[in-house]
């Protein structure tokens, strides 16, 4: 001993001291935290583009907007809710709501855009339905068809930008998913 006090070894620091780990955590949080990031990063970017570059969005596209804003609500309960339930519950709520966006991004591609009209579709009434389109129309009002919202980024078209999220979304959630089977 020292005249300041115990040495650090003497106190139970270095080799022989007892590690303690820190507490298991899961890394499904991580998981839904980077989903709810990903959704409302691709709501950001349709804003983007429609109020700076003035790309209008059609009833598909602000129904796919609307899937992400589902997708990251689902995905933020899946960060709050730590039980397994929570997580399997939300997991498949945000994997149902991905494949409904890759359902919404190849109807708009394959058969919306290349009709000229696409008012009173399925997309049409669910917006209407719910009511969003007066609520919040800078966000979530059609203001085009679905042939003139039929636009490239980069050489690749808008609403497979958002099928591609769509599918990465849905592998995360299968990710979740799977995780828990395993345990």
């Amino acid at each position: 001993m020292s005249r300041r006090g115990p040495m650090p070894r003497e106190i139970g620091f270095g080799a022989n001291a007892p590690r303690f780990a820190p507490p298991p955590a899961f890394a499904g949080g991580r998981w839904f935290g980077a989903i709810a990031l990903i959704a409302l990063s691709a709501v950001g970017a349709a804003l983007v583009s429609q109020h700076r570059f003035g790309m209008e969005p059609c009833p598909w596209c602000v129904l796919q907007r609307l899937i992400f804003v589902g997708i990251a609500i689902a995905a933020l309960i899946g960060v709050a809710w730590r039980a397994t339930a929570g997580r399997i519950v939300t997991g498949v709520l945000v994997l149902l709501l991905a494949l409904s966006g890759i359902a919404s991004a190849a109807w708009q591609h394959f058969y919306a855009a290349p009709s000229g009209s696409c008012n009173l579709t399925l997309a049409d009434k669910i917006i209407n339905g719910i009511g969003l389109d007066s609520m919040l129309p800078d966000v979530f009002a059609p203001r085009a068809t679905c042939a003139d919202a039929a636009v490239n980024l980069f050489g690749v078209p808008y609403d497979f930008w958002s099928m591609g999220l769509f599918v990465l979304l849905a592998l995360a959630a299968l990710r979740i998913l799977a995780a828990r089977r395993s345990h």
